[in-house]
């Protein structure tokens, strides 16, 4: 990642909508809500906030427009940003630098979804892809899951232990679409979708939208709340890479030991100065189950293969050494795409402010959060106090 010198950004205040299923309810409505409880949050005013940037998948042309007009139109540069499900996460890292480059003051940075009911209809491949049936995403990740469950070992007795803890976490979160917990023997009995993944393996969608409201110093109307932005990195993928829920096959030629979420860990904890063992609390990626597992291998904290057995400890849990998806992650809260990178970075805020109330973390000053989608992308964003 690039040198450069910047001055520090900080997130000031935070807003949510409950992630739920809204089909009688405009986008606009629930987010512009979430933006003014965002403001409310910062002790700011609408028109001290000197552009926005909206993260956002499927909401069409003007989404960040239609939603910023239920505010009020100031003439601030208003951008949307579609980058799959790290879009939200790619519009705060655009917040990041216009603040740290000294272009603006305040800026906005929000996501927003609302989705029909059944699997993502993605639009992310070719339409012989598509005539293909590779757009049918628990068959792409069931091939990853079964993938890495040969190559290390894991039981569908692990995989299902994720949706347990982060099920557990979500119950004690006021705004996840779940908020009752599930045995181990609930989710090994659910239905099959795509071997081996089971209905309660994969992340649920969601209605929802995010908000975080980013600015320097200067403009910190409560700076004993502020949580500074460390890093914000976003990769893609490298030339002969596979990815699996991409139908990208990897190619015998490809030279590294790498992959793109590697890359941007080790971006953002370069940019940081801080590393795995600096981290107090993780938002991973759990859109399938498993894949909470392979993300913390590969985002450094622990190696390869040992994610399931420390999972099997306790270190998961909002009680252990590393506490991962305090909020219920996406099995748990729900996945509104264009708005689930910011959730993320939401729940680290409240945990690095103290306020996340029953699933508070003790003593958490560094946070990360990382988010991927089609593309594919990796965004990894580290927070601290």
């Amino acid at each position: 990642m690039a040198s450069w010198r910047r001055r520090p950004v900080f997130i000031a205040g935070i807003g949510m909508s409950n992630w739920g299923f809204y089909p009688e309810t405009q986008c606009s409505d629930y987010a512009s809500r979430a933006i003014l409880a965002a403001l409310q949050d910062a002790g700011m005013f609408w028109p001290e906030v000197q552009a926005a940037y909206c993260g956002t998948v499927y909401q069409g042309t003007g989404a960040g427009h239609r939603v910023i007009r239920e505010v009020g139109l100031t003439g601030i540069p208003i951008v949307n940003v579609e980058n799959a499900c790290s879009s939200s996460s790619a519009a705060l890292r655009l917040a990041f630098q216009q603040v740290a480059a000294g272009i603006h003051d305040v800026v906005l940075a929000f996501g927003i979804e609302r989705n029909p009911r059944g699997p993502i209809a993605s639009t992310a491949f070719d339409p012989w892809e598509l005539e293909a049936g590779f757009n049918f995403q628990p068959g792409n990740y069931a091939l990853e899951v079964r993938k890495y469950m040969e190559e290390v070992g894991a039981t569908e007795e692990d995989i299902s232990r994720v949706t347990v803890k982060n099920r557990r976490n979500a119950s004690l979160t006021d705004f996840a679409r779940f908020q009752t917990p599930v045995t181990l023997e609930e989710v090994l009995t659910s239905r099959m979708v795509a071997p081996p993944l089971r209905l309660l393996h994969c992340a649920p969608l969601a209605d929802g939208a995010s908000v975080a409201v980013v600015c320097s110093e200067s403009k910190l109307a409560s700076p004993g709340r502020a949580v500074r932005i460390a890093a914000s990195a976003l990769t893609s993928a490298i030339h002969g890479e596979e990815y699996v829920p991409g139908g990208i096959v990897g190619s015998v030629r490809y030279p590294s030991d790498t992959n793109l979420v590697r890359l941007s860990a080790q971006q953002a904890y370069g940019a940081s100065g801080y590393g795995p063992e600096d981290v107090d609390v993780v938002q991973a990626y759990d859109t399938v189950s498993a894949a909470e597992l392979w993300d913390l291998e590969d985002l450094g904290f622990c190696g390869v293969g040992e994610a399931p057995g420390l999972l099997r400890e306790g270190v998961f849990d909002l009680t252990g050494k590393l506490p991962v998806n305090t909020d219920g992650g996406l099995m748990g809260r729900g996945h509104p795409m264009g708005a689930t990178g910011l959730g993320q970075v939401c729940e680290l805020v409240r945990q690095l402010r103290g306020e996340a109330g029953p699933r508070q973390v003790a003593k958490a000053r560094v946070g990360l959060a990382h988010a991927m989608g089609a593309g594919p992308n990796s965004s990894v964003t580290i927070l601290a106090r």
